[in-house]
């Protein structure tokens, strides 16, 4: 028996997020759902996830499966990052991101078109069966990369909601991603895991400031647009607190296109580098961005939906 899908019917045209317009914050709820299928005892997705993950992906926007990947699968994924790290410290491409402020190499975008290993993870079959559930339909890549986050150097990334960047600077037109993130080493409580505000995926918190022409270039070393007023974080922080999901290599944490979260700097000496998986509907495919801007490098935001 086949899963149920939520029947969504939406003008993919119509901005119904929009942002970085006003000069003041106007909180707006979620117009999409969470989760667009139904679970069943039938549904052949209840060999790979239960019903409580499924209620619990709703209610808080994430979901943390700890060590999904383990043994020489994981050891594969480990030594292609470090390969992959080592050999762009003397090159200079786009896809390559530094530190704000040095050069060591921050995040490496489109690694699964570039890099075979990662190409076949990102299609992984028990991996694509819980994502294609929780989106309703097939899906593709939206964005991949890896980022790293060394011992001592290793810099924050500030609090943000992806879906906001994504719809204003990609346009991609609805809640209908998310993002999937496999750590590469132990994620700790201290060394600059990720946090969430569980629950906030279900308001959309447009930002204030006019978007810059080609942002990109700044924002993925140190993002200064795209990301909540202090006042709207506050209150977001005491409505829904904080949750820090830490597992060891090989967990996963796939979490809603919406919900706000952010890391700290990791002042440690253990590192914590993560692969992160966009995956988008293939219903919800990118249009033109919402800021009536030109759209972000293919790299970065991937148009071909493929």
């Amino acid at each position: 028996m086949s899963d149920t899908k939520i029947s969504v019917d939406v003008d993919l045209t119509k901005d119904v997020y929009p942002s970085r317009i006003h000069t003041e914050p106007q909180w707006l709820p979620r117009q999409d759902p969470v989760v667009y299928a139904e679970w069943s005892p039938e549904s052949p997705i209840r060999k790979v996830i239960t019903k409580e993950q499924v209620e619990s992906y709703q209610k808080n926007g994430y979901l943390f499966l700890e060590r999904f990947f383990e043994g020489e699968e994981l050891k594969g994924y480990q030594q292609e990052a470090r390969q992959l790290q080592e050999s762009s410290r003397g090159q200079q491409v786009d896809e390559i991101i530094r530190e704000p402020g040095g050069d060591e190499v921050r995040s490496i975008f489109a690694v699964h078109r570039n890099q075979p290993v990662f190409r076949e993870l990102s299609q992984h079959p028990r991996l694509l069966a819980i994502i294609e559930f929780l989106l309703g339909s097939s899906v593709y890549i939206h964005q991949s990369r890896i980022n790293y986050k060394p011992g001592f150097t290793g810099k924050e990334f500030y609090w943000h909601s992806d879906f906001e960047t994504w719809h204003v600077e990609d346009g991609m037109p609805r809640m209908r991603a998310l993002s999937c993130s496999i750590a590469l080493e132990d994620n700790y409580s201290f060394n600059g895991p990720l946090m969430v505000l569980p629950g906030s995926q279900q308001i959309f918190v447009p930002c204030i400031g006019q978007t810059p022409d080609d942002h990109y270039k700044e924002s993925l070393r140190k993002q200064q647009y795209g990301v909540p007023d202090p006042e709207s974080l506050t209150e977001l922080v005491k409505r829904f607190g904080i949750d820090t999901p830490v597992g060891p290599a090989g967990s996963i944490l796939l979490f809603d296109c919406n919900i706000m979260h952010g890391s700290n700097s990791n002042i440690t000496p253990y590192p914590r580098s993560n692969i992160f998986m966009v995956y988008n509907s293939v219903e919800n495919k990118v249009v033109q961005p919402y800021s009536g801007q030109k759209p972000r490098p293919e790299y970065i935001a991937a148009r071909q939906g493929i």
